[in-house]
């Protein structure tokens, strides 16, 4: 009887299934064992071909050899891992292997790792799939009791390749078009177009809006304070004239509680997270980046096994989970979960009505604690922020509903009325799960009424007045995205150009991105300068704003990924041909070379300085970068870039915020907004002085020099690099 070979998509991921699995002896990329031998990827480790494999004419970048429309596309290794595609191409010809276990993560671009392997591979010998949702010692052994026919899967993998092949179609050609049409580095993506589109259209708000003065009537009662609403319940005025005649018409006057209103109301507990709501929360709590949630999340589901698989799109639980929850419950049953989790023990049977639903869930359940035991002093800070998240947001959709009595009451001054509202807490239920100070997280901030603690008041009740005054105000422009927002504008983007049905089918998908892509689309907009960041705030830069303008219309909107995703979808159940689709992507792409080549826009460098590149000449351009500010060469295929400053970890010793480092060599100095100056000689003092040592100071510099400073990859390079991901 042959042995079962096992494909991992990582190492770190096959090493634990060898161990589960029994394969103890250590071979070149793989483990064996009696029955099976397992190897891994290294995520993609074949890919479809650069357009310079199809024609020679595509070697040079120009508009005359666009569109480029492959008859066949090809798959070919990638250098960079092509070591470990031998091993696993050499592992999959053996004599001894007679069938093939896909291990690779559970979900469509996981499908497509595997398979691009086996066919360029050559391998057909008969395939099963392992299909799970956490990586702990039980549910890997379940999941080999319950492998699936790898057939099952391959209406995925369709999907999975025709969504590729098309990004590889319109991305790569409207990009070539962007870049040779206005010789500057430009991409476009049916992702971060829309995405960069949407930030910029918020910018456009920002900029041409009015603010405009309105005026609030506060009356202070004894005990709490009440705001003037008019007969149709508006709390504000726009005439200031009007104003001063209302507080003229209450002067003097006796205040007199004319209605109240108590209503005992309950809230449902927050739905279990996926992947974009832990995003959002993270950015909020703990200004991580969407790239930094997933990268921690992927160590506690890969390295520590503490929680489930991290890319989901799905808020819920199936029913054949209900049955591990205890064991779930048991394993947080530590620290500060400890009291909630017994608790939720011993009220057995649990009430899952919250976060159990088999119709909200597709390829992945919601991320939730595993079984496996945890042990908190093994963690890292920011791991163990995400994880208190998760484990608090498990807990809390398990605990009855946040009971409480909303009372709203009306003071009539004159004949002009007053509104004030509050909440008495009757039962804590799943808000408990998060400590105290989180009762009042409803309230409205943009409302002029705020909530607030009542005394007690009946009706008729004549409360003295302190004191009336009019309070101006002035409206806001919408706010700048930040990540959280930005995050769920693409999870549910709008638009007015966009017809209700494409709106539903964006609702019914994934919005822009996946889960798993979103992070990476935001990181790609920042390395390619078309984004930054300005404290928390992401503001399109000049490039971005005008690449908005140069891109063909109708890639600027989010309807082509509702399109696509649409088609896709299809494709994944068997209801559409992947042929078909890849076609009318083919006729896009002409379109849409079309447009950039007949287009009489205009680009312009507006950030070009008066330094030349030392490599090719040409002046350089001084950009914002993740790190700080740098110089980059405008030439695409010389890539010259120097960090000109950065933003450091090390904190001003005067108001305690980040200090950017400027210049090279002895002459480096931390500098701070607020005016502190510090060369770095200085600081070295300093933290010696502090307790920390020479080795602590060098250790730091060179974490904050990683970049580097000389030649490197251009940010079109990087696009095209990862064009897939778009």
């Amino acid at each position: 009887m042959g042995k079962s070979l096992v494909l991992a998509e990582k190492p770190s991921v096959g090493k634990d299934i060898a161990r589960i699995l029994g394969c103890r002896q250590s071979g070149d990329g793989c483990m064996i064992g009696d029955r099976h031998i397992v190897t891994w990827a290294l995520g993609h480790l074949v890919t479809l071909a650069d357009p310079e494999v199809y024609s020679k004419e595509y070697k040079t970048w120009s508009l005359e050899s666009l569109p480029m429309l492959p008859g066949k596309m090809q798959l070919v290794v990638m250098k960079e891992t092509s070591k470990q595609f031998n091993i696993v191409q050499g592992l999959l010809k053996r004599a001894d292997v007679s069938d093939i276990i896909i291990a690779t993560d559970a979900g469509r671009e996981g499908e497509l790792v595997a398979r691009w392997i086996l066919i360029k591979a050559g391998c057909k010998k008969p395939a099963k799939r392992l299909w799970i949702s956490s990586q702990t010692d039980k549910a890997v052994r379940d999941g080999f009791q319950n492998l699936k026919p790898a057939a099952n899967y391959y209406d995925l993998f369709q999907s999975a390749e025709a969504r590729s092949e098309a990004d590889w179609l319109v991305g790569l050609n409207v990009t070539r078009a962007l870049t040779c049409k206005y010789n500057a580095s430009l991409s476009a993506g049916r992702v971060q177009t829309p995405t960069l589109a949407m930030i910029v259209a918020r910018e456009q708000e920002i900029k041409s809006f009015i603010p405009k003065d309105y005026y609030n009537i506060k009356a202070q009662f004894q005990g709490f304070t009440a705001t003037w609403t008019g007969n149709s319940g508006q709390t504000r005025i726009a005439n200031k004239t009007d104003a001063e005649a209302v507080l003229e018409r209450i002067s003097g006057k006796q205040g007199i509680v004319t209605t109240i209103q108590k209503q005992y109301k309950h809230k449902a507990p927050p739905a279990a997270y996926d992947l974009t709501e832990l995003q959002r929360d993270a950015n909020r709590k703990f200004a991580y980046s969407a790239k930094e949630t997933l990268s921690i999340m992927q160590s506690l589901y890969e390295h520590h096994k503490l929680l489930t698989y991290p890319r989901t799109d799905s808020r819920y639980i199936t029913d054949d989970i209900i049955p591990t929850l205890p064991d779930r419950l048991r394993s947080i049953a530590v620290g500060p979960y400890k009291e909630h989790a017994m608790a939720l023990l011993k009220s057995r049977p649990l009430s899952t009505k919250y976060i159990a639903d088999n119709s909200k869930v597709s390829d992945h359940h919601a991320i939730i604690p595993t079984e496996e035991s945890i042990d908190l002093m093994f963690l890292r800070p920011e791991e163990r922020n995400i994880y208190d998240l998760v484990v608090r947001r498990f807990l809390a959709v398990l605990m009855p509903a946040f009971e409480y009595e909303e009372t709203k009451l009306t003071v009539t001054i004159g004949k002009e009325k007053f509104a004030a509202k509050g909440k008495m807490i009757r039962f804590a239920g799943w808000k408990a799960a998060y400590g105290q100070g989180v009762a009042d997280d409803d309230d409205d901030e943009d409302s002029d009424i705020r909530e607030q603690t009542l005394p007690q008041l009946q009706q008729g009740s004549k409360p003295e007045i302190k004191s009336c005054a009019i309070i101006t105000g002035k409206t806001k422009p919408p706010a700048r995205y930040n990540e959280a927002t930005l995050l769920t504008a693409m999870e549910n983007p709008s638009g007015k150009e966009m017809s209700a049905d494409m709106l539903a089918i964006l609702k019914t998908t994934s919005g822009l991105g996946t889960p798993a892509t979103r992070a990476d689309i935001i990181e790609k907009l920042f390395s390619s300068f078309c984004i930054e960041r300005r404290g928390k705030e992401i503001v399109p830069t000049s490039k971005g704003m005008q690449l908005v303008g140069l891109v063909p219309e109708d890639l600027r909107s989010a309807e082509l990924t509702a399109k696509w995703e649409q088609e896709l979808a299809l494709i994944s159940k068997g209801q559409a041909q992947k042929k078909v689709f890849i076609e009318q992507m083919r006729g896009y792409a002409t379109k849409l070379v079309s447009a950039v080549v007949s287009s009489e826009a205009k680009y312009t460098h507006d950030n070009m300085t008066k330094d030349k590149c030392p490599d090719c000449g040409k002046f350089l351009l001084e950009v914002s970068g993740k790190k700080g500010k740098m110089l980059v060469c405008p030439d695409r295929e010389c890539g010259y870039r120097k960090n000109l400053s950065m933003t450091t970890n090390a904190r001003c010793p005067n108001c305690h915020k980040k200090l950017e480092m400027r210049g090279e060599g002895e002459k480096r100095m931390f500098v701070c907004i607020c005016g502190h100056r510090e060369r770095l000689s200085d600081f070295e003092k300093r933290k010696k002085e502090s307790g920390a040592s020479k080795r602590d100071t060098e250790n730091f510099l060179r974490n904050q020099n990683k970049q580097d400073n000389d030649k490197g990859k251009s940010a079109l390079a990087e696009q095209l690099a990862k064009w897939m991901e778009n």
